[in-house]
């Protein structure tokens, strides 16, 4: 398996310790804290309700309903002050 998606999280770059999940609003393979993130935020129940519906059609490559901006803001931001990329 690819080094960065066990090894990596895509939101926050931190270690994984080979515990990821995939993100609700997006493909991203995330750390359980950036999950925890998610699970907090106010469209998390738009983005799972969505994601179970494209499954109940059959689609099981949904790409989610996107990244909202401010989650994206905050891993950006994140990123620009621990000096990752």
């Amino acid at each position: 398996m690819d080094e960065k998606v066990r090894g990596q999280c895509d939101r926050c770059n931190h270690s994984t310790n080979n515990i990821t999940i995939m993100s609700k609003f997006n493909k991203d393979i995330i750390c359980m804290p950036c999950k925890e993130d998610e699970r907090n935020h106010p469209d998390y129940k738009k983005a799972s309700d969505e994601e179970l519906a494209e499954c109940k059609k059959g689609n099981y490559n949904f790409e989610g309903i996107g990244l909202p901006d401010d989650l994206v803001l905050k891993y950006i931001a994140y990123k620009a002050t621990s000096g990752k990329v």
